[in-house]
């Protein structure tokens, strides 16, 4: 079969993609990606099928300096989705087009999902639906992050809450669909509220992330799976350069510090309080520069041999060699850092991070998130003391058992033929 899976966003929101595409490639399918060029090497590296898609969102976070300022507050950085997604779609209907031609099945992720069930509409090719992050109404958790006071809801309010939020990105989505992608193909606008609650736009859906951090639904038709993480794990081919492995040999697990693809509007700064932070507990740590120019210097020379700065390491080769992770909740590494059996502090930016960063908080494997914008280094370094305690460590071994034996691919690939869409 020829498959052709649409996704954009950062590179966290690729690689799952590209790992569901590498399952179904050894099983002889033929998969193309079409995401955008800023994430084009972690598909063609894999073997796979580039097809070119509009959605820079690193250019747009490096452009952008006051982004991340509004992170956390969900009605501005709609705003700020709405205005950008409506730039990026205009050339999706023509991509989308080029991508879907010849295909038999269209994977649509994420942010253009509805790109690809509208291409499937028009095209009459059968759509999944995938997901990174929960975005149906749920009694167990809302799909939204809550004040710190809201530990818990009743299951009613966790689902008003759910549909509230379905709508405030409906809201986001609308113009772009309705207004630039529906009527370059041919098609009726979608309904006023979404094409939610409507049979005609129904169609399967696969949620990518773990049931140890969200229970599914007992009431979900057969048609939504929840299928565990897809991991791109690839440790095992890397070579490790010797200053790491030197650096790992010369004393006690150190801890991680990174942030993926995040930026920081001043990131001398943020670097500067993570570097006071780590000197105040006197522990070895590893600071990932990543896209967010993390950059350790002026160190004292106590510190000079209990700080390392690198570049990109894949989480499934260094998680298990560390004793607990700082980063930013986003999706992939959430689950990297729970397969590793290790606590976590998390300073999240902005999206889907503070809800994670919720869910680790309540499996007991991460104390509660840090303010990144009034974050201090006593701050840091009380959260620290409190993810490495006893308890926590023993926690998140705990549930690291539980997450290992989820295979997400496998069970996606068994999704899929069970939804009648891959050959037995």
């Amino acid at each position: 079969m020829q498959i052709v899976i649409l996704t954009i966003g950062t590179e966290g929101d690729v690689r799952p993609l590209v790992a569901l595409a590498v399952g179904l490639k050894k099983l002889g399918h033929q998969v193309r990606i079409a995401t955008d060029m800023s994430c084009q090497s972690p598909v063609v590296d894999h073997g796979l099928e580039f097809s070119p898609l509009t959605g820079d969102f690193m250019d747009w976070m490096r452009r952008d300096k006051d982004l991340q300022k509004r992170g956390l507050s969900t009605l501005a950085m709609a705003k700020a989705f709405q205005a950008q997604l409506l730039e990026m779609s205009q050339d999706w209907p023509e991509q989308g087009r080029q991508a879907a031609q010849d295909t038999d099945l269209l994977i649509g992720n994420g942010m253009v999902y509805f790109l690809a069930q509208s291409l499937g509409e028009a095209f009459g090719i059968p759509v999944v639906e995938t997901q990174l992050v929960p975005t149906m109404p749920s009694h167990h958790a809302p799909i939204m992050p809550l004040p710190g006071w809201m530990k818990s809801l009743p299951p009613a309010i966790n689902v008003g809450l759910g549909h509230l939020t379905r709508q405030i990105v409906w809201h986001v989505y609308q113009p772009v669909y309705n207004k630039v992608v529906r009527p370059q193909l041919g098609l009726a606008a979608y309904p006023r509220f979404g094409p939610y609650h409507h049979k005609k736009f129904q169609r399967p859906k696969m949620f990518a992330y773990s049931p140890c951090l969200i229970e599914p639904r007992k009431n979900w038709p057969s048609r939504i799976q929840t299928t565990g993480p897809w991991m791109l794990e690839t440790g095992a081919a890397w070579e490790p350069p010797s200053e790491l492995l030197d650096f790992l040999q010369a004393g006690p697990k150190p801890i991680y510090i990174g942030f993926g693809s995040m930026f920081h509007h001043d990131a001398q700064a943020f670097t500067d309080m993570i570097q006071a932070s780590i000197e105040e507990t006197g522990q070895r740590v590893i600071i990932a520069t990543g896209w967010g120019g993390l950059h350790v210097k002026n160190m004292s020379e106590a510190s000079r041999d209990k700080m390392l700065s690198v570049g990109h390491i894949p989480h499934d080769w260094l998680f298990p060699r560390i004793a607990l992770a700082v980063h930013h909740g986003g999706a992939g590494t959430t689950h990297a850092v729970l397969r590793a059996g290790i606590p976590s502090v998390v300073v999240p930016v902005f999206g889907d991070q503070p809800f994670w960063a919720q869910r680790l908080e309540r499996l007991g494997v991460a104390p509660r998130a840090l303010p990144r914008e009034t974050l201090t280094s006593s701050d840091l370094t009380k959260a620290i003391t409190v993810a490495a305690s006893t308890e926590m460590r023993a926690r998140a071994s705990t549930v690291a058992r539980m997450m290992q034996a989820e295979n997400g691919v496998d069970n996606a690939i068994k999704a899929l033929r069970d939804f009648g869409l891959l050959p037995a």
